[in-house]
C-alpha cells in the first residue's frame, strides 16, 4: 500500500509550517500543523502551554495530538519535539513518509530570534546548540527522506519535495 501523507520533521525554525503550507498548495493536498491543533485545543500559545504544564507533559499532549490524526493525502507539519515520541512517529509513519528538513545550526540559530517565547520544548538551562545536538541524530534515524534545506529558497525546497513524491520515491 502506498503511503499518502507527507510528514515534515525537523528543528524549530527549519520551515516545517511554512514549507508545509506551500507544499500542500503545490501538491493540491490539505495541510495540518500539529502545533496549531494543540494551540487551538488549549486556546493558548505553545509557550504558554509548556510554561503551564512543563516539557514532559507537553510532549504527551503533542503525542496525543499525533495519535488522534487519522488522515490520508495530507501534508502534516509536526512540532520539532515530536521526534521524542516513538509511538506518535510510528503512527504517523503508518500512512506517511517522514521528510526531515535538514538545516545547518547557524541557519536555525539565525531564524530563531524569540527562543524564550517561541514554544520550543526544551528544559530550563538547555541551549539551542544542545537541543540541536540531541535532536539531529533522532531526525536522521527516523526520516524516510532527508532534504537538505541549507542555503535554499523555500520554493526550491518545495519543488524538490514535490519531485520526490511525483516520481514515486
Amino acid at each position: 500500500m502506498k503511503k499518502t501523507n507527507i510528514v515534515l520533521i525537523g528543528m524549530p525554525g527549519a520551515g516545517k509550517s511554512t514549507i508545509g503550507v506551500l507544499l500542500a498548495k503545490a501538491m493540491k493536498m490539505p495541510f495540518i500543523d500539529i502545533d496549531l491543533l494543540i494551540q487551538q485545543k488549549y486556546n493558548k500559545y505553545l509557550q504558554e502551554i509548556i510554561d503551564d504544564v512543563g516539557v514532559k507533559e507537553f510532549l504527551s499532549i503533542e503525542e496525543k495530538a499525533a495519535l488522534e490524526l487519522n488522515v490520508k493525502n495530507h501534508v502534516i507539519a509536526t512540532g520539532g519535539s515530536m521526534i521524542y515520541n516513538n509511538s506518535a512517529l510510528n503512527h504517523l509513519k503508518k500512512d506517511g513518509v517522514l521528510v526531515y528538513l535538514q538545516l545547518r545550526y547557524d541557519e536555525i540559530e539565525s531564524r530563531i530570534a524569540n527562543i524564550s517565547s517561541r514554544g520550543i520544548a526544551m528544559e530550563k538551562g538547555q541551549t539551542l546548540i544542545g537541543l540541536y545536538s540531541e535532536r539531529v541524530p533522532l531526525y536522521e534515524k527516523h526520516a524516510d527522506i532527508t532534504v537538505n534545506c541549507s542555503g535554499k529558497d523555500m520554493e526550491v525546497i518545495v519543488t524538490e519535495i514535490k519531485n520526490i513524491f511525483r516520481n514515486g520515491e
